[in-house]
């Protein structure tokens, strides 16, 4: 069995010892390194080769959001999913507008740790449908006019049925979802996002949603 490729990144090392207990008790999962930093973490990236990083948000000297996109700038780039203390505040959206995959609570369970790095390893948001909303919902105002066109211009490249399955993607429907209420296989659903993401020029569906919701305001 491959095993997912897992890098800590967090200034508190009780936390780091934290997930590395939580991680290692699944054997779908391997922490082949840990960072204090920002810095750290994207010099780590060419060493340890992970899968998926878990990304704290606030740390000295680079913090999460700066870090993140550094990383996902990088040539075939791991996922990220970032680590707070807060469901919806700025800094978790610029962590995503900056390319995370999703974010995790603190004091999230320990199974559901596991399950969220496996299922963003898959191709998966870590964005439940309801914490899609409540944090789209958090997205500023500042230049909304400009963000709105730029949004429905990017979306017009699509076809009716990538715009139906960019708006499932929006609205945080998992490939499964979509491929029932779209009625295709979760193969076809799996071809139409990887299009939409060459298509609309992002990297991964949060930055789908991100437009989707976008165009809509």
């Amino acid at each position: 069995m491959v095993k997912v490729r897992v890098l800590l990144v967090d200034d508190d090392p009780l936390v780091r010892a934290g997930l590395q207990i939580i991680l290692s008790s699944s054997e779908q999962l391997d922490v082949v390194g840990e960072a204090a930093d920002g810095a750290e973490a994207v010099a780590a990236i060419h060493e340890c080769r992970p899968d998926v990083v878990l990304m704290d948000i606030r740390m000295p000297e680079m913090d999460g959001i700066a870090a993140t996109s550094a990383i996902r700038s990088l040539p075939n780039p791991p996922h990220v999913i970032v680590l707070t203390t807060f469901q919806a505040d700025d800094q978790v959206l610029g962590a995503l507008r900056a390319g995370a995959d999703g974010f995790l609570l603190k004091d999230t369970p320990p199974t559901e740790i596991v399950n969220a790095v496996l299922q963003v390893a898959a191709g998966e948001a870590m964005l439940s449908p309801s914490v899609t909303r409540t944090l789209l919902s958090h997205l500023g105002n500042d230049e909304l006019a400009d963000r709105r066109k730029l949004a429905a211009e990017r979306l017009t490249s699509l076809t009716d049925r990538e715009r139906e399955v960019a708006n499932a993607v929006g609205s945080g429907a998992s490939n499964a979802d979509i491929a029932a209420s779209l009625f295709m296989s979760e193969a076809t659903v799996k071809a139409h996002v990887s299009r939409l993401l060459t298509k609309l020029g992002v990297s991964n569906r949060v930055q789908v949603a991100i437009l989707v919701h976008d165009a809509q305001r």
